[in-house]
């Protein structure tokens, strides 16, 4: 395979206004953001400051789709967690965001996460690559629900499963320890009697390939790539890097820690998502 062609990392690019000055030069910009974007609203990430995992990975659709005690567990800790992922609301990072985008800079906005918050900030211009955790998906019919109605659906029954203390975990989960799940009852569903599943992609499941052909569409209108809040560790967000990267497309990324793209980025700022992208004057909070 050909090397990819970048240029090299820009000097002195941890200084204070680097980001701004590459906003200020690009137009029409790609973003990409990850769980470094919503860890301020209270949703944990998964992976540490060197890209490793903080903690078991997540289950796979495989093991999901395949074992009706992994089934059991999954919707059992999901109904604990779920509670506290609804109510996250969208903190500086998203925001500011959302006001780039008001300014008319921003190509389209792909984000990793699964929690909605980009779209409660006012950001429109949202490609969910991952799907979104507050609808439900049934793998027989298609049928598409609320998930806060397959919440009440849970917990009626499932009496008591809701008083369960839990650690918050990623993406809706939670952290239930010393637990038998074997007597947990997961609902199927109610027009086919078809396995339900949140409608986010799973690790070992493909990303739809309308959702790739949309966002790649967006990458090649664009004139400078963005990545917040992203380690870039999974191929379906790195993608995106090496596309631009091949494309000679100006990459920077703003991120607490190492990524898969450092190597491939124009710029790299390692820094709170919030802060660095507030507007000069202007102050934020938030975690990157």
């Amino acid at each position: 395979m050909d090397a990819i062609p970048h240029p090299a990392p820009v000097a002195g690019s941890d200084r204070p206004g680097a980001l701004h000055e590459f906003l200020a030069r690009h137009r029409r910009l790609f973003v990409l953001t990850g769980a470094g974007c919503s860890t301020a609203s209270g949703i944990p990430d998964y992976r540490d400051a060197e890209g490793g995992w903080k903690r078991v990975q997540p289950v796979t659709f495989q093991a999901f789709t395949g074992d009706a005690a992994i089934r059991r567990r999954y919707w059992a800790r999901s109904l604990a967690g779920w509670p506290r992922f609804a109510a996250a609301r969208a903190n500086a990072a998203h925001q500011a965001l959302a006001a780039i985008e008001d300014d008319g800079r921003i190509e389209a906005l792909v984000t990793q996460n699964v929690d909605g918050l980009h779209q409660q900030a006012g950001s429109r211009t949202v490609i969910d690559l991952h799907g979104r955790l507050d609808r439900i998906v049934c793998l027989g019919c298609g049928a598409l629900s609320p998930r806060a109605d397959f919440q009440h659906e849970l917990v009626h029954r499932n009496p008591g499963w809701d008083r369960y203390a839990a650690g918050t975990a990623p993406d809706g989960d939670a952290d239930l320890d010393g637990v038998d799940f074997a007597g947990f009852a997961v609902p199927a569903c109610p027009q086919c009697g078809g396995m339900l599943k949140p409608d986010v992609v799973f690790y070992g499941e493909s990303v739809p390939r309308a959702r790739v052909e949309a966002a790649v569409a967006h990458l090649h209108r664009s004139d400078g790539m963005l990545v917040v809040g992203s380690s870039l560790m999974v191929y379906s967000g790195f993608r995106f890097a090496r596309m631009a990267a091949e494309a000679g497309i100006p990459l920077a990324v703003l991120n607490l820690g190492r990524t898969r793209a450092d190597g491939l980025a124009t710029l790299k700022i390692h820094a709170d998502c919030a802060l660095a992208l507030a507007r000069p004057g202007r102050t934020g909070s938030g975690q990157g």
